[in-house]
């Protein structure tokens, strides 16, 4: 039996992930953000949802771009404590002993220490009510070479222990235990 409850916000899991925003190091700031996704695959598009009262909602508006971080296990403190610290008081890249690099195509930096790092510029933004959805184009992706297999060319996400969310706890990805099409994919003869 089900019970009836109330509308909310149950996808879950969802990445957390630390997105970057600014032009410059004195404006160069980091926002934890779990509201992110995939909306289209050529192009290749992707959102993230941040509240108009954030500190980095309006450098991300008045830049138009920013870049996206996936996280670790290894980088599940600074995760949290970025998500719980305002950029206004404290340089979040240098209180949690992470590393702006030079992005490739935006002006935002990306965070070294991620093994991937999404470089997005905004194509449009959304208010939708307690959140505004910065709908952008994927315009580059950096990838730490430490974690694509050197026989496949893929990005081994098992490797990287990337972090998921869910309803107000961090989790590690487990272990693979199937692929796309796995379930339909013919059996070989043996």
């Amino acid at each position: 039996m089900k019970q009836n409850w109330k509308p909310g916000t149950l996808v879950y899991p969802v990445p957390a992930v630390l997105v970057t925003c600014g032009k410059d190091p004195d404006e160069y700031n980091i926002l934890t953000i779990a509201w992110t996704g995939t909306i289209c695959s050529d192009p290749a598009m992707c959102y993230i949802s941040v509240r108009p009262e954030r500190y980095s909602h309006a450098i991300i508006k008045r830049n138009m771009e920013f870049v996206i971080n996936l996280t670790t296990e290894k980088l599940a403190y600074a995760t949290d404590w970025c998500g719980v610290r305002s950029g206004k008081e404290y340089s979040k890249f240098k209180e949690m002993n992470l590393t702006p690099g030079q992005s490739q195509i935006v002006q935002a930096p990306y965070i070294e220490e991620s093994p991937l790092c999404i470089e997005c510029r905004v194509k449009e933004i959304l208010s939708l009510g307690t959140h505004d959805m910065f709908i952008a184009e994927v315009v580059n992706v950096l990838a730490d070479e430490q974690y694509i297999d050197p026989e496949t060319g893929k990005f081994d996400l098992e490797k990287a222990r990337l972090l998921a969310f869910a309803h107000g706890q961090y989790y590690a990805l487990g272990e693979n235990i199937g692929k796309f099409g796995w379930s339909v994919q013919k059996k070989k003869k043996e």
